[in-house]
Order: C-alpha cells, then structure tokens, then sequence
C-alpha cells in the first residue's frame, strides 16, 4: 500500500456518511474518534475516509482546516501500517473531538492508538 490519499480514497458520498453515522461502530484515543461501518466498493481500495472537525470548538476555518490537513497527513502516513492486512472494505470517518489546538506529533501518536483499538475491535468480531 502507498503512502498516498488518492481521490478514490476519499468519503464523499452523501448516503454513506448518513448510513455511517446511523449504523456505524466507533472507537476513540481521545481526542479522536474514529466512526466506521463495513460496506463494499467498486474501486480495489481498503476504505474510504473522512475527516471533520467541530465548528463548535474552533469558530476559524483556518483552526479547523489546519486539523484537518493534520489528521490527513496522520492517516496517510500511518494507513499502510494498519490497514495492509485487511481484507474487508470499510468507510472511516475520523472526528477532532478535543478543544485545544494539536501538534502533529499528538495526532500522529493518537491516530497510531486509534487504528490500534479500531484493529483490536474488528478482530474481535
């Protein structure tokens, strides 16, 4: 798996970011969260992703979209790590649910937590 954030890997869909919400399992590694569901893809990927940050705790879009290029970043340097073994199709939503601004190591360090439990979880299952 490359360590890339392609445009096919990215959660668009409107329907599936409801059905994710609505039936999704979460994990968290406060103060992330990660909501995902097992669903299926025309493309030969591993997932799709999401990021989001709450407009309630950062009023600047220039707040929320440094996290959210943050938690990307995170994502794209760490997913090969977790996710080359499986072999199910999944869409991921990652929240920012913290009130302070993060650096990149706290969020690479609790991205490395977050798909470590969300790992454990799904073998669990």
């Amino acid at each position: 798996m490359k360590f890339t954030y392609s445009k096919k890997e990215k959660l668009k869909s409107k329907k599936l970011i409801d059905k994710l919400f609505t039936e999704g399992q979460s994990v968290s590694a406060f103060p992330l969260r990660l909501v995902y569901i097992q669903t299926s893809f025309d493309e030969n990927i591993v997932g799709k992703t999401g990021v989001s940050v709450s407009k309630r705790n950062f009023k600047t879009a220039v707040d929320r979209n440094r996290i959210k290029r943050l938690l990307r970043e995170a994502y794209r340097l760490n997913k090969a790590e977790y996710f080359n073994n499986i072999t199910t199709q999944y869409a991921f939503m990652i929240l920012y649910i913290g009130k302070d601004k993060p650096t990149f190591t706290e969020v690479e360090n609790r991205m490395k937590l977050l798909f470590e439990k969300f790992q454990t979880k799904v073998s669990e299952t």
